[in-house]
């Protein structure tokens, strides 16, 4: 398989994976507007806020590459991107597996109680775990060491065709597009809730603006195949590739924006402290910002250096 084939086939199976984290997120984000919600035991408000991390840090994770992709390679296919998709899937891997198990503990704790509950969460937490990581470790013990062998000894780069830039750029797009127009939806049903017109008016802006953002979000990733139609007729061309890859990164930054606002929205009322909301929302902002766009340029610069 070519190097370009095997980024092709990494960036669909993260694509697999950012659709359930972003439903995932959004489940997180509407659920404290939810009338039963204000009944949750302190316990569970911070099992909320720890799962809501977990799939913030995973959606994080998930999208770095397509950001390093466009950042660092210039959309170019080298064996140095193929193991930031593999090695960042992999690490996303990780936090979802607690923050699914995370959830299906307050799922079920209301049902079987406490205990119960928490075994829940421990089963199915362990089984993601399982398969995800246990399995694939015992077998690469004893099968697989010829095709790793073959992809450490691919060159670090090959020639890739404008064909397969745009096709990749315009993959990239579909691996936020699905999640971030689900994570819109779930947002704009936050508004008609009974438990939204009772936030602040300052908490009630932030949610709009970062409705703003997420809408822009979803304009910015949608537009790479509006122009692609309209203007180039479906024709490949550098100019649009790199205007393409411009509202990706856009788009990045909008996303950004959006998760970490509301996402301070949400830890200030499920905790009820404002504190605790700014602090969050800075805090993913920053771990947003840092690996999508500092620490791209970062290594944009050294590899602008070095080359």
């Amino acid at each position: 398989m070519s190097l370009s084939k095997k980024v092709k086939v990494g960036l669909d199976e993260t694509r697999i994976l950012i659709l359930g984290s972003q439903i995932l997120l959004g489940f997180q984000f509407q659920g404290a507007f939810r009338p039963t919600f204000e009944r949750l035991p302190f316990h569970d408000r911070v099992v909320w806020v720890a799962a809501l991390a977990l799939i913030t840090l995973t959606i994080a994770l998930l999208i770095t590459p397509s950001i390093q992709h466009r950042m660092v390679e210039g959309g170019r296919d080298t064996k140095r991107l193929l193991g930031v998709i593999g090695r960042y899937a992999g690490l996303a891997l990780a936090p979802f597996a607690l923050a699914f198990g995370a959830d299906l503990f307050l799922a079920a704790e209301p049902v079987l109680g406490l205990g119960p509950g928490a075994a829940v969460g421990l089963v199915v937490c362990g089984l993601a775990l399982l398969f995800w990581y246990g399995l694939e470790a015992l077998k690469a013990r004893t099968i697989g060491d010829k095709e790793r062998n073959m992809t450490r000894q691919e060159p670090e780069h090959e020639h890739t065709t404008l064909e397969t830039k745009i096709e990749q750029m315009l993959t990239e797009a579909r691996v936020v597009l699905p999640g971030a127009q689900a994570l819109l939806g779930f947002q704009l049903v936050i508004t008609f809730s009974e438990a939204f017109e009772k936030l602040a008016f300052a908490a009630k802006l932030v949610h709009l603006a970062a409705l703003g953002f997420l809408v822009l979000t979803v304009v910015w990733l949608m537009a790479p195949a509006a122009f692609h139609r309209i203007v180039y007729a479906g024709e490949d061309t550098p100019e649009f590739h790199a205007l393409g890859s411009r509202f990706l990164l856009a788009s990045s930054a909008t996303l950004a924006l959006g998760i970490s606002a509301d996402l301070g929205v949400v830890v200030a009322k499920v905790v009820a402290s404002d504190t605790a909301g700014i602090v969050a929302a800075v805090a993913s902002l920053a771990l947003l910002v840092g690996l999508w766009h500092v620490h791209p340029a970062l290594l944009q610069r050294r590899r602008g250096v070095t080359d």
